[in-house]
């Protein structure tokens, strides 16, 4: 039996494309296992579809100064010998990471045993984590065509982003009836992310008195960004994370409001959903928010707004003119090729374990 290992975490981008994987490598006969961290949120994601788990140490690397930049390094080393002995172990085919630093220590330790790894990049410019793991990959996947230059030619190959095949099947009515909203008004879908975002919650909730009048709001805003004040409200519901369902509140949805992870934004795209992206600020992260939804703006798939320029008013226009267009966007989307990732990359992983048996 051919045997993969899958690995990659520290937020739910790094691990849905790894779920998306899973079912086609289970037809094709693969056996499976995960390596992530000791209680990342992967662990909990991988546990619930039954796939074995193995946690190992990870530290961050960081650009700045951090206490932790003296202490992370030693997890890092602890997190490559626990590496060693879990593919000593198993002995692996081959290696898919979703990227993220607890994927690091797995793919150097893949480079040790010369087992064939394949790497995928969701941002517009590789991140510190895969920058250092690229050297040792076989294949470099990637979602956008700009990201191409910043690979090596031998190893890149454009794929987009895999999106679990559940989301695709979701049911709009299904997904009313789960947030008790009525079919009379379109339904806006704000997704601040698997840890939340202060900036879109804060956003969308200040504007909820112009909203409400006209659509109704289903807000997916992150482990502990609950507010109590707004349960009740007619026409919002609130909800920390969503997991099955959430691909009937995807089918519900007319409009999506979101930030610009690179595996939100595909999904939006597979979906066929309009939508506005507020990407985080170059200021909180390294600007690969900004690069992703100035893709897809270009490509025309989105409405982009600046977290510096969300005010009420320039909030509510964008999300008025995309509802007005969004023909206009969705036939815009449905022209992209970059919808079959799923098949492109375990095709890739196919090709590696031959060489490797």
């Amino acid at each position: 039996m051919k045997k993969i290992i899958l690995t990659g975490g520290g937020t739910a981008g790094h691990v849905t494309p790894n779920l998306a994987l899973i079912p086609s490598l289970k037809e094709l006969g693969y056996e499976i296992r995960y390596i992530g961290s000791y209680q990342g949120i992967e662990k909990k994601l991988i546990e619930n579809v039954g796939i074995p788990y193995d946690g190992i140490s990870s530290g961050k690397l960081r650009r700045y100064f951090d206490l932790k930049n003296f202490s992370d390094p030693f997890r890092v080393i602890k997190g490559y010998q626990e590496s060693l002995r879990l593919l000593k172990k198993f002995k692996p085919d081959v290696i898919f990471s979703k990227g993220g630093f607890v994927a690091v220590p797995v793919v150097l330790a893949a480079k040790h045993y010369h087992i064939p790894t394949i790497i995928h990049e969701s941002d517009m410019t590789p991140g510190l984590a895969n920058k250092l793991c690229i050297p040792s990959a076989k294949k470099v996947c990637c979602n956008f065509p700009e990201t191409l230059p910043f690979l090596p030619e031998d190893k890149a190959v454009l794929t987009g982003s895999p999106i679990r095949a559940e989301l695709l099947e979701g049911d709009r009515l299904s997904g009313l009836n789960y947030a008790h909203l009525s079919a009379d008004k379109p339904v806006i879908l704000v997704i601040g992310g698997s840890l939340g975002s202060v900036a879109v919650n804060s956003a969308v909730r200040s504007l909820l008195p112009r909203l409400l009048s006209d659509y109704q709001v289903v807000h997916i805003c992150g482990k502990g960004h609950l507010d109590e004040t707004l349960i009740g409200l007619a026409g919002y519901v609130q909800y920390e994370y969503v997991d099955a369902p959430l691909k009937h509140l995807f089918a519900a949805a007319d409009l999506a409001v979101s930030r610009a992870g690179a595996n939100s934004i595909c999904e939006l795209l597979a979906l066929r959903k309009p939508h506005i992206l507020i990407p985080l600020s170059a200021a909180a992260s390294r600007g690969d928010q900004l690069l992703n939804a100035k893709s897809f703006e270009k490509q025309g798939f989105s409405t982009v707004l600046s977290e510096e320029s969300v005010t009420d008013d320039t909030l509510y226009e964008a999300i008025t003119r995309t509802y007005q267009n969004r023909a206009s966007f969705i036939q815009q989307m449905e022209q992209s090729h970059l919808s079959n990732a799923v098949k492109t990359i375990v095709n890739l992983i196919e090709e590696c374990a031959a060489h490797q048996n």
